[in-house]
């Protein structure tokens, strides 16, 4: 069954009329659209994609199984044109992205009752499809190639800057549109800071670096972090860092369809605690990715969610030691009938040049 067979089939159920999808990565989910403006309206049995001149031909190749609409005039207006003609009574909004603004001028626009809904799109997008999951693998293999890259790359008296733009400029030249958030670089005592974005912080000789980085490929992300040392660490960098790939693998070993997302936040945060830590893993163990770096399911304190089949999660604990350190290690994980598939595969040992 198509995804768009998949969302009339839950409207049909649901007994809902129409809903109409405005926001960027809903758009496209639901109709593999690429172009930057247009809606989708989609009701039990029909399907309309409404767009400018600029994209209608894109639509007609990318939006399979959609009538298309050219809105020559407020794109707003051609919609009311065809809710007119399908005689729909109401016509259910994202409630998460529109804003109040824009709800006004549907509701002075539309002469169909105003409904929100929530979740219906964000819960299919959980599990990946055949060909979603080809462009996350493929995104992946970008990201180890990237690391494997830049291991012959970073030394002593690079910036952190420097390193970043080398992990994004290597990812493009093979294959990914760009990065799918701003690449982390933190060096040094910055390795502490969880999401300490690049600077221009000289790399040392004794510096843990944290890279935490991924890229986009056909619309799909990847989210990779690696640690490493830049000459010898001291002893405490290295219990660290044996903590944290101890807690990494615990979860890998027990990620399943069944676990839910606090259960497997707890396996990397019990263990972390248990080593004197706690308190120096602040963040939850992962989250969900696709064609956003951060989707569902979360794996958290707060996530009671239950993984199935199809699911890609991220698994990243870390430690961080204000003034001395911080370490995070993280992989991409398919969620399989079987347990599940790492989809990151640089070595996780510690690696110190």
């Amino acid at each position: 069954m198509t995804k768009l067979a998949k969302i009339q089939a839950i409207l049909t159920d649901k007994k809902m009329d129409a809903i109409l999808v405005t926001s960027d990565y809903n758009r496209r989910y639901v109709a593999d659209f690429t172009g930057t403006t247009g809606m989708a309206l989609i009701t039990p049995n029909k399907a309309f994609f409404i767009t400018d001149f600029r994209y209608t031909e894109q639509a007609a190749k990318q939006a399979v199984g959609y009538e298309i609409r050219q809105n020559k005039g407020p794109i707003l207006d051609t919609v009311e044109e065809i809710i007119a003609e399908q005689k729909l009574k109401t016509v259910f909004f994202e409630e998460a992205y529109v804003t109040v603004a824009e709800h006004k001028l549907m509701q002075s626009s539309f002469s169909a009752t105003l409904e929100p809904f929530s979740d219906i799109l964000e819960d299919m997008r959980k599990v990946k499809t055949a060909d979603e999951l080809s462009a996350i693998k493929t995104a992946c293999e970008i990201a180890d190639a990237a690391f494997t890259h830049i291991l012959t790359f970073i030394k002593p008296g690079l910036t952190e800057l420097e390193v970043s733009n080398e992990l994004e400029f290597f990812m493009r030249r093979n294959g990914a549109s760009g990065s799918s958030f701003d690449t982390i670089v933190a060096s040094g005592v910055r390795s502490a800071l969880p999401h300490g974005v690049a600077s221009d912080k000289i790399i040392e000789v004794g510096d843990f670096v944290t890279m935490d980085y991924g890229c986009y490929y056909n619309g799909y992300c990847s989210d990779m972090t690696r640690t490493i040392a830049i000459g010898e660490p001291s002893e405490k960098l290295k219990e660290i860092y044996a903590i944290t790939l101890e807690a990494q693998l615990k979860v890998i070993d027990a990620l399943r369809p069944g676990l839910t997302g606090i259960e497997a936040d707890a396996i990397a945060r019990n263990h972390i605690a248990s080593k004197g830590y706690g308190e120096a893993f602040g963040h939850s163990l992962g989250h969900g990715i696709g064609l956003e770096i951060h989707e569902g399911p979360n794996l958290s304190v707060k996530s009671p969610n239950v993984l199935v089949p199809g699911n890609v999660v991220t698994d990243e604990p870390g430690i961080y030691l204000p003034g001395i350190g911080g370490v995070r290690i993280e992989d991409d994980i398919l969620i399989t009938e079987a347990g599940n598939e790492v989809l990151t595969h640089s070595s996780k040992e510690l690696i110190i040049l």
